[in-house]
């Protein structure tokens, strides 16, 4: 699990599967910073990971502070499924 930091918006929504330096990654969740008053364009705030962990996210058994960090502009994400189609 760690933190993907996207600038620039793929269209993405929390539930999507991206594929990103040839690995394919569940956005459990997405913060939106820049809409108003931030940066040119806005960026995504993504806690990523594989299905297996997400059942460490649900459960919060991980520290947010600690995940390593990832940062990458929107072109360079490879968008498989842009959201959720129910819940993952």
């Amino acid at each position: 699990m760690k933190q993907l930091i996207i600038h620039g918006d793929p269209g993405i929504r929390k539930g999507a599967i991206v594929d990103y330096d040839g690995t394919e990654l569940i956005c459990f969740g997405i913060n939106r910073n820049g809409e108003w008053h931030g940066p040119e364009e806005v960026q995504l705030w993504c806690t990523v990971g594989t299905e297996d962990e997400y059942e460490d996210y649900e459960k919060r058994n991980y520290t947010p502070h600690f995940l390593d960090v990832d940062r990458v502009d929107a072109e360079d994400v490879d968008v498989i499924r842009a959201k959720a189609d129910l819940a993952i």
